[in-house]
């Protein structure tokens, strides 16, 4: 192993032309009253020529001097390891574009794990870390914590007004060619399977789904919407179990479009345990989308954004330095496709 490079801050100091105090306390990890320039030259030129004095950490060295990386955060009640996710999906977006300019992802938690102290390691000084990508929507309390080490935020599929960046599909646009697709099929009577309740997404889409309802002259029955606390495939069935006691009125739709695919695929099996026939019987279309639509069987009829574009767009705004330089937020919106699957079908007569 190579003798260790012992250079004094003495010599570092007059290199620079700054004082050896400065020095000293640059590389013990200050920042209070020192500009970001002077920090990263101090360091550059230390470590350019080999010093690393006793206490020196390179773990604690300025971002530029180590491998960039862009951290990112799950909602809370999301893991990173929950199969067929939709942020899995997003995340490999993100990677991907990432990993094209030279940086890596590193996941830092979920918001409900994400404690002040916990903050506080990730974001040491002289940390790599160049932003932040938040998958979901998180409490603008936790946010402006998060705020507090890190200003460079995007979110994906949420909307912070006025406290960082986001990307989002055009769910409006999705649910109305979901609605328009079924129409023209001949579904005349629709209901809504939503969940995740309590999120600003899911009041979002029930809200695009109404609107949709109202722009195809159709109307909407309260009777035929429900809503579950979770939006997995369990909640999607349960969701069904619900309103099978009113299959029988003559009114019942004809078709449901169901808050994510992950319930919609939930709603399908537990319509088919009961010999609901998907399609012939009920139509069911999933309201938003990720290439797990066409992956599975049977393919779910889906309308949305692709989930690895939202990742992509979110590594875009993150690296680009003119985004937010004057101050300002951005919100990001892609617009939505519709995937038709094996879920839908002419409404039964």
């Amino acid at each position: 192993m190579g003798r260790v490079t012992r250079i004094s801050q003495t010599k570092l100091a007059k290199d620079l032309g700054v004082s050896q105090a400065l020095v000293s306390m640059v590389l013990n990890g200050r920042r209070e009253n020192i500009s970001p320039e002077t920090y990263q030259r101090i360091w550059d030129h230390a470590l350019s020529l080999g010093y690393q004095p006793k206490g020196m950490k390179l773990g604690q060295s300025p971002a530029g001097t180590l491998q960039r990386q862009v951290g990112f955060v799950l909602r809370s009640g999301l893991n990173i390891h929950t199969q067929g996710s939709y942020f899995a999906q997003v995340l490999h977006g993100l990677h991907s574009a990432l990993s094209d300019q030279g940086y890596a992802t590193v996941i830092l938690g979920s918001e409900d794990t994400l404690t002040v102290p916990k903050l506080r390691q990730f974001f040491h000084a002289g940390h790599a870390l160049k932003g932040v990508v938040l998958l979901g929507q998180v409490d603008d309390d936790f946010l402006l914590k998060l705020r507090d080490f890190e200003t460079r935020i995007v979110a994906v599929s949420a909307r912070h007004q006025g406290l960082c960046h986001s990307v989002l599909g055009n769910e409006p646009q999705a649910i109305a060619s979901l609605v328009q697709h079924l129409k023209e099929l001949g579904h005349r009577r629709m209901g809504w399977i939503g969940g995740n309740t309590g999120l600003g997404r899911h009041e979002a889409r029930y809200r695009a789904y109404l609107a949709a309802l109202r722009g195809a002259g159709l109307e909407a029955d309260p009777r035929y919407a429900v809503s579950q606390k979770q939006g997995d495939r369990a909640a999607g069935a349960e969701a069904v179990h619900t309103l099978l006691p009113l299959a029988k009125r003559r009114d019942f739709p004809t078709a449901f479009i169901t808050y994510n695919q992950h319930m919609a695929r939930g709603a399908v099996a537990a319509f088919e345990r009961e010999d609901v026939a998907v399609p012939g019987d009920i139509s069911v279309g999933a309201a938003d989308y990720s290439s797990l639509a066409r992956e599975e069987t049977p393919t779910i009829t889906a309308a949305g954004c692709d989930a690895e574009s939202l990742g992509r767009a979110a590594a875009g705004l993150l690296l680009d330095p003119k985004v937010g330089a004057d101050g300002s937020y951005l919100d990001l919106t892609l617009p939505s496709t519709l995937f038709v699957g094996a879920t839908t079908g002419p409404a039964a007569r």
